[in-house]
This record gives structure tokens, sequence and C-alpha cells, in this order.
């Protein structure tokens, strides 16, 4: 025996047992076919030893931290390559965890916490996913071009102490291809980097977001010019960053930064534009406005960059650039204020103050069709959560009137959508999600809206990869995975399930630790502890909610999910009870009669009476 720092790699065949209840023979053939000709070559390029076969799975050995990293992402991507001339339901794919710790080893095994750890992360990936621990991150977040996504801190069981946590993207790589790619005739390349909020005042970060990602919208319209999205700069948001690692990892020639300062009727904003290969500047400027030519200084900036990379640009790409959503910057103001509270929560504390405010705006520009969007889509939520003053005819008008006033603009069909979703259309509201997605592919809302219109309807495999696209692309929201995780389930998927619930509750988690009466990541984050088994938890949780929020009806039906998923029936029924107060009664049923959370609930005599009560 000896004891030795080493990389363990833990790697899991994901719903084995389905598999094997398909067809025996054939999985043991395919593991043993997959073995002999993708995992037993790959290990031997990327100088790893197998440890055992775990039946379902393996363990391996790397004496470099790199190599190990480097192998999963060769491995799923081989895996995905071997999957793709099998069908759906003999699809195999791995999930992967690797640490970096002090292990005892024999000439056969290895043994500790170094490796339950690794079998601990293995769990937390997604299927294709890749999860690292703090160590592994430390040594090759420097060294290669993928990117990671801080999941927090997990606690795993019999493991001592917390476990920071970090996913390896699974499409991590697809940046360089991209860069390759769109590249191949010299085309330029840029990443807009987060603008810093420098006015001395936390509340103003909205403006400073804004900023920035109008920027990205701008030069994303260059048809010539190739902009990482905005999910992707902003993972960089708040923290001290090397630009030439920036732009190595996301394969691009340029990165782009600033700061924002606003005081009274007054903005200063500073950008230099920096030369990822050598971190020399190539362009610099510092603009001093009066706030109302906030767009005139917007413009600058992205005709800037655009002289500056000698960037070409089509006719219709000029006049594209130029057009604004709002003639107002006041009324900008309010618009990227009120966006800012509706992403805080869908409590209807946030949805009132964000519709409140895109009403600001609309006072100021009645004819501002992302503000229209805006109110439309708080309605919406309203109207789903029991605001009995809203109705569906007063939704489906105020989001054709945003379609009226911009007819390609994507804001404007994703909330149409939701509007039509809202009113029962449900086709209809398909064909303006796919429009909104064809418009702008990186809309996070048109995915999230879709996906609730596909799962109400029972079209539980298209919703999860909707709600899984909606997750890339805003790596702050906690509901895209925990819905994802509730599509698993009604298909059967229980691996897939408890995956997608975990990462769900890693950002619930982040969002409360940054702002503890976040009200709707404590209701949600409750269902979603309770799914994981995590009773004690699940209780302290639903009980803050519902102190923070007492009177919120939409919630009280996310706690009643979360006790009748603990097997807590007549709590659960309580929360109905409590739910049904003012709740949309058309919606109450909707839910109920298609939320697996509560088929627990099916023959309990309390359901049975709340049903007859709600009309068809």
């Amino acid at each position: 025996m000896e004891r030795r720092l080493t990389t363990i790699l833990s790697a899991d065949i994901v719903g084995y047992s389905r598999l094997m209840g398909i067809d025996e023979a054939g999985t043991l053939d395919e593991m043993k076919a997959r073995s002999d000709t993708v995992t037993s070559p790959l290990l031997e390029k990327h100088g790893g030893r197998l440890i055992k076969l775990l039946g379902d799975g393996f363990l391996a050995e790397f004496g470099s931290v790199v190599n190990a990293v480097h192998f999963s992402i060769d491995l799923q991507s081989a895996t995905e390559s071997r999957n793709a001339a099998l069908p759906e339901e003999r699809q195999m794919r791995f999930r992967i965890g690797i640490n970096l710790s002090d292990v005892i080893a024999d000439a056969d095994d290895v043994y500790g916490d170094g490796v339950n750890v690794a079998a601990r992360l293995q769990s937390l990936a997604e299927p294709g996913g890749i999860c690292i621990s703090e160590t592994v991150h430390q040594h090759v977040s420097r060294h290669l071009s993928y990117r990671f996504e801080d999941l927090g801190k997990q606690r795993f069981k019999n493991i001592s102490g917390a476990v920071q946590v970090y996913r390896v993207k699974p499409n991590s790589n697809a940046y360089q291809a991209s860069r390759r790619t769109k590249n191949d005739g010299h085309q330029a390349s840029i990443v807009v980097l987060p603008f810093a909020n420098m006015s001395g005042d936390p509340e103003q970060e909205y403006f400073s977001d804004g900023i920035s990602e109008d920027i990205i919208t701008d030069l994303s319209k260059i048809s010539s010019l190739f902009v990482v999205s905005r999910n992707t700069a902003f993972t960089f948001k708040g923290q001290h960053v090397d630009i030439d690692q920036v732009a190595n990892r996301l394969g691009v020639q340029y990165v782009l930064e600033g700061s924002v300062r606003k005081s009274g009727n007054r903005v200063r904003v500073t950008a230099q534009l920096i030369d990822g290969r050598t971190n020399g500047h190539v362009w610099a400027e510092r603009y001093d406005r009066d706030f109302r030519d906030i767009f005139e200084l917007q413009d600058d900036i992205s005709r800037s960059i655009v002289e500056t990379l000698k960037v070409k640009m089509l006719p219709a790409e000029v006049a594209t650039l130029t057009q604004k959503p709002t003639g107002a910057a006041e009324a900008y103001r309010y618009y990227l204020m009120g966006r800012g509270f509706f992403h805080l929560g869908h409590t209807k504390r946030y949805l009132k103050l964000a519709r409140q405010i895109f009403n600001k705006a609309l006072e100021i520009d009645p004819n501002y069709a992302q503000a229209h969007a805006g109110v439309a889509d708080c309605n919406s939520h309203l109207l789903d959560a029991g605001d009995s003053s809203i109705s569906v005819e007063d939704i489906l008008k105020q989001s054709e009137e945003a379609l009226h006033l911009d007819p390609n603009l994507a804001e404007a069909h994703a909330s149409r959508g939701l509007a039509l979703y809202t009113a029962g259309r449900y086709d209809d509201a398909d064909a303006s999600f796919i429009t909104a997605i064809a418009l702008k592919p990186e809309l996070f809302e048109s995915y999230l809206f879709y996906g609730r219109n596909c799962l109400n309807r029972g079209r539980f495999e298209q919703a999860a990869e909707l709600f899984g696209k909606a997750a890339e692309l805003r790596n702050n929201d906690f509901r895209a995975h925990g819905l994802q995780s509730m599509c698993f389930q009604s298909l059967g998927r229980k691996d897939d399930a408890i995956a997608a619930a975990r990462l769900s509750l890693a950002r619930a988690e982040k969002a409360i630790a940054e702002r503890p009466d976040d009200a709707d990541a404590l209701a949600f984050g409750a269902g979603i502890l309770a799914f994981l088994g995590e009773s004690g938890r699940t209780k302290d949780w639903a009980e803050r909610a519902a102190l923070i929020e007492p009177d919120d009806h939409y919630m009280q039906y996310n706690l009643a999910c979360a006790f009748a998923i603990l097997g807590e029936r007549d709590l659960a029924m309580d929360r109905l009870d409590q739910a049904l107060g003012s709740y949309s009664i058309k919606s109450l049923k909707e839910y109920m009669l298609s939320d697996a959370d509560l088929d627990i609930l099916r023959d309990h005599p309390r359901y049975k009476l709340l049903l007859q009560r709600l009309p068809d």
C-alpha cells in the first residue's frame, strides 16, 4: 500500500438498468465494443490507466489532470458519434467526475475519500457531461480552452465538508471549432465583456448590463464579424480576468471591455479594444455625454470597432445598426430597469414592480415595442398566479401591439407566444415561439416559454430539450433545469431527472446566497430538495418562502408540490387550498392534471373534491 497524489476519473453509463431491461445481451455487446474501440484506445492516447470496471461504468487514473479532462472530452465526443448510428432507445451516454486528491493505492485498486468524491461528482454530471472538483479546476482552467460553469459548493453523503464543483461545458470546444469555420476567410472575432458598474450604486447594475448587451446585439448583426454570445460573455461578469486567456479560451482575436458611470443626467463610458494575441490596445475611448445621447454613444462604440477592425458591412446591416428601440433615452432606462426586476423572480411583488416600470417607459414612448412585450409577459405570469384584474384579452391585445410596432422583434413574438399559450391557443403559440427562435436564436424566454407549452401538452421529450437549451442560455436561471427534471420524471428517466434536479438546486442555492430573501428560489428549490429526498431542508426552505411571500398563491402551489413529493399529503392539500384562494381557475386545473409532482394526491378525497370544484 502507498499513499500518492493522483487524478481519479469515475464514469457511469446513464440509464444502465433501462438499457439492460430492453436488451441485456445487446447492451453487454455494445459496452464491450465501445470499451475495445473507444475507451481503451483513448486511455492509452491520454496516458490513463483503467483501474477497474464497475458494471455500469469504470474507474481510471491519470498522472496528468489535464490529460484526464482531454480524455473525458474525447470520450464524450466519440460516444455521441457512435450514438448517431443507433436508435434513441439504444444510445449510451456517460456521466464523468474527475477529482485530484491523495489516495491509498495498491497494485490493483485505489481507496479513500478522493475516489468517493470522484464518484459523487460523476453523479452530479448531466448525461454526456463532466463535473470536476476545485483542485482539478485550479490546474486546468489556465491551460485548457474549455469553459467551466461554477455549480457552487456541494455536500455529498459520507464526505466531510463541502466540495466546490465545476461543470465542463459539453459544447466547450465549439468556440474553437466555430472560430476555425467562421474565420477561414480571416473573419474578425470578438467578445464583449460585461461593462463594470462604476456608479457606486449596485442598483445601477441593470444599466451597465444593458449597455453591454446592446453592444453585443448591435455587433451580432454584422455578418462578417463573429461575436461571442451574451450568455458566454456574461460568465466573466464580476471577475478579474487575463485578456489573453479569455481570448484563447473563447477562440477570438479581440476583447472589448469597459466601464459605465451614471450620475444624474450625465453618463461616462470608457471602452477599450484589446488584441487577445498580444494584449495590446487597439483602440480606446472615453465618452462623457448627456444621458439623452445614450444611443448615439452606443452607436459610436459599435462603429469605432467596425472601423478599427476594417469590418465590411452590407447596406442592410448599416441600416439595422442605426435602428434604435426607442427615441427616448429615459424610456430605455425604464425598460432596462423593468427587465432587471422581471428576471429577479416570478413572485407577484417583482412582476408587479416590473410591469409598473415597463408602463413608465410606455408613458414616455407609447410606441416602444419591447416595453409592450414586457407588460404582456408580466401580465401573463400574473394571470397565471391568480390576478383576477387581468384578462386574457388584455394580454393578447398588448402582445399584438408589440408585434404591430415591430414585426421583426423576437421578444414580441416570444411574448405573443406566451399570450397565446395563456389563452389556450397552443398550436398558434408554437408558431410564435418558432418565429422568435428563428429571429434571435439566443433569446432565453423563447425556449423557456416554448418548453412550458410543450410540457403542459405532454410533449416531454421536446420540452426537456427546450428547457436544456434555456438553461444553457442563462446560467443563473434555476427554473429551466428544474422543469427539465419534471420532464425526465414523466418519461421515466430517473437518472436524468436527478442530474437535472441537482443542477437546478445548485443554481437556486447560488441565487439564495446572493439574495437571502429570494422567495422564488426558495419555493422552487423546496420542490427540488423534496425530489432529491432532503426532507429537512425542504421544510426549512418552504417555511422561509412562505414567511417572505405569504400572499403569493403561485408560490403556495409550488410548496404544495414540494410537500406532495415528500409524501406529506395533508400539508400538500392545505397548500393547494390556499393556492385556489385567488389562483386562475383554468391555470390551476391545467397544472394539477399535468404535474407529475401531484401524482401521490390523485386518490386523496380532498384532491378529488377540489377537482370537482374546478370547471372544465
